[in-house]
Protein backbone atom coordinates (compact mmCIF):
# COMPACT_ATOMS: atom_id res chain seq x y z
CA UNK A 1 0.00 0.00 0.00
CA UNK A 2 1.38 3.26 -1.14
CA UNK A 3 1.40 6.25 1.36
CA UNK A 4 -1.25 9.30 0.75
CA UNK A 5 0.41 11.44 -2.28
CA UNK A 6 0.86 15.12 -0.23
CA UNK A 7 -0.98 17.48 -1.59
CA UNK A 8 -1.58 20.99 -0.35
CA UNK A 9 -3.84 23.73 -1.06
CA UNK A 10 -2.76 25.78 -4.04
CA UNK A 11 -1.14 23.06 -5.68
CA UNK A 12 -1.41 22.91 -9.79
CA UNK A 13 -1.84 19.26 -10.59
CA UNK A 14 -2.60 17.71 -14.25
CA UNK A 15 -4.89 15.49 -14.63
CA UNK A 16 -4.77 12.46 -16.81
CA UNK A 17 -8.03 12.96 -18.86
CA UNK A 18 -9.42 16.61 -19.62
CA UNK A 19 -12.69 17.83 -18.37
CA UNK A 20 -15.27 18.45 -20.71
CA UNK A 21 -13.62 22.40 -21.66
CA UNK A 22 -10.41 20.30 -22.66
CA UNK A 23 -8.47 22.24 -19.62
CA UNK A 24 -5.81 19.63 -17.87
CA UNK A 25 -4.88 21.30 -15.46
CA UNK A 26 -6.68 22.02 -11.96
CA UNK A 27 -6.01 24.08 -8.76
CA UNK A 28 -6.61 22.62 -5.26
CA UNK A 29 -8.67 24.00 -3.02
CA UNK A 30 -9.69 21.39 -0.54
CA UNK A 31 -7.81 18.56 0.68
CA UNK A 32 -8.74 15.79 3.32
CA UNK A 33 -10.31 12.69 2.85
CA UNK A 34 -12.08 13.90 -0.41
CA UNK A 35 -10.04 16.59 -2.47
CA UNK A 36 -11.65 19.86 -4.18
CA UNK A 37 -10.42 20.49 -7.69
CA UNK A 38 -11.17 23.87 -9.62
CA UNK A 39 -10.53 23.43 -13.46
CA UNK A 40 -7.85 26.75 -14.30
CA UNK A 41 -9.99 26.53 -17.83
CA UNK A 42 -13.22 27.16 -17.06
CA UNK A 43 -13.57 27.74 -13.42
CA UNK A 44 -15.57 24.36 -12.07
CA UNK A 45 -15.68 22.98 -8.91
CA UNK A 46 -15.24 19.23 -8.68
CA UNK A 47 -14.90 17.16 -5.27
CA UNK A 48 -13.50 13.89 -5.62
CA UNK A 49 -12.63 11.03 -3.26
CA UNK A 50 -9.16 11.11 -1.77
CA UNK A 51 -8.49 7.43 -3.73
CA UNK A 52 -10.12 8.45 -6.99
CA UNK A 53 -8.20 11.38 -7.07
CA UNK A 54 -5.01 9.93 -6.72
CA UNK A 55 -5.29 7.65 -9.18
CA UNK A 56 -6.54 10.13 -12.03
CA UNK A 57 -3.69 12.77 -11.13
CA UNK A 58 -0.93 12.49 -13.61
CA UNK A 59 1.70 15.09 -12.07
CA UNK A 60 1.68 17.76 -9.73
CA UNK A 61 3.01 20.47 -11.60
CA UNK A 62 3.40 23.10 -7.90
CA UNK A 63 1.87 25.76 -6.03
CA UNK A 64 -0.29 28.23 -8.02
CA UNK A 65 2.26 31.53 -9.24
CA UNK A 66 1.08 34.47 -7.29
CA UNK A 67 0.59 36.32 -10.42
CA UNK A 68 -2.41 33.88 -11.62
CA UNK A 69 -1.26 32.91 -14.87
CA UNK A 70 -3.39 30.01 -14.69
CA UNK A 71 -7.10 30.93 -15.64
CA UNK A 72 -10.13 32.55 -14.53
Amino acid sequence: MRPPLEIHIGDVVQMRKPHPCGGYRWVVTRVGSDIGIRCLTCGRRVMLPRSRFEKDVKKILGPMPAEGNYGP
